[in-house]
């Protein structure tokens, strides 16, 4: 499932691309991706702008310049391709497509992503559970040990819980457990105030990094884009299952925790 890097590697492509480009097409293959019947959805966008792109945790928000907005959220095996008119149509199945100009962007996997059009008080509503931006100016050291400190239960547990904080996955909540050297299901409650701070440090490193390595994803954003999914080669231990630790050389190990893989070394990352 796409992460807080990849949508933001996908927010800052969208923001060089579609922004004051007029909607000149839309085509909805599967209706249940949307909210509004097709031919609302249609009418709304077509001669509309988007004005600006957000990222909100895992989601993206387009602010149309009719005050409306889409929501998206690719869920799991949801991509993003923008290509040009009748030449770069990706080989795969798409459910929405969204003209843009003389370019394309086409939404696919959206099997249980969805891309909603809502008022702007509808879209704030609908994200108002999520937890605050790990990357946002006012998420200070202090802060963040307070947010996870108060937590009881699983590291990795408390970690994918959005309504904690936003953007964090399965993927990235074991390669920041493992760059600060704990075990993914050590207990929160047993974590010293060091230990926090150093998990702090190790999430704005891992997510830094791997939103600007263009994070994980299967396929480019468009043609000629190398950036898109290179962090996938980078990642330490997730879906490295019997693969050398890059710190001792320790096989790779892997676990279940309440129905989600945990990834970790078995030597380097200790429980408290």
């Amino acid at each position: 499932m796409p992460e807080l890097p990849e949508m933001e590697n996908y927010r800052r492509l969208l923001s060089q691309s579609i922004v004051n480009v007029p909607i000149t097409n839309v085509v909805v293959n599967r209706e249940k991706s949307l909210n509004v019947p097709v031919d609302e959805f249609t009418s709304v966008l077509k001669g509309s702008k988007v004005i600006f792109v957000e990222r909100r945790g895992k989601h993206l928000v387009f602010h149309l310049h009719n005050g409306g907005r889409l929501l998206l959220h690719l869920m799991l095996g949801g991509i993003l391709y923008l290509g040009r008119i009748d030449e770069e149509r990706p080989p795969r199945s798409t459910q929405v497509e969204i003209t843009f100009g003389d370019q394309v962007l086409y939404f696919i996997g959206l099997r249980l992503g969805y891309l909603h059009f809502l008022t702007a008080k509808e879209a704030d509503d609908a994200l108002k559970e999520l937890g605050p931006e790990l990357l946002d100016r006012r998420m200070t050291k202090a802060r963040f040990v307070q947010l996870i400190g108060k937590r009881r239960g699983a590291l990795k547990t408390t970690l994918v819980n959005q309504q904690v904080v936003a953007g964090i996955g399965n993927c990235y909540a074991d390669e920041i457990a493992f760059d600060a050297r704990i075990h993914p299901l050590t207990k929160i409650q047993d974590l010293s105030e060091q230990s926090l701070e150093q998990l702090y440090d190790s999430t704005v490193k891992v997510m830094n990094e791997a939103t600007d390595g263009g994070g994980y994803m299967e396929m480019p954003f468009q043609e000629g884009d190398q950036l898109t999914g290179a962090y996938n080669d980078e990642c330490k231990v997730y879906d490295r299952e019997g693969e050398p630790c890059v710190r001792c050389g320790t096989a790779i190990a892997k676990a279940e925790h309440t129905s989600r893989k945990v990834f970790f070394c078995p030597h380097c990352q200790h429980e408290a």
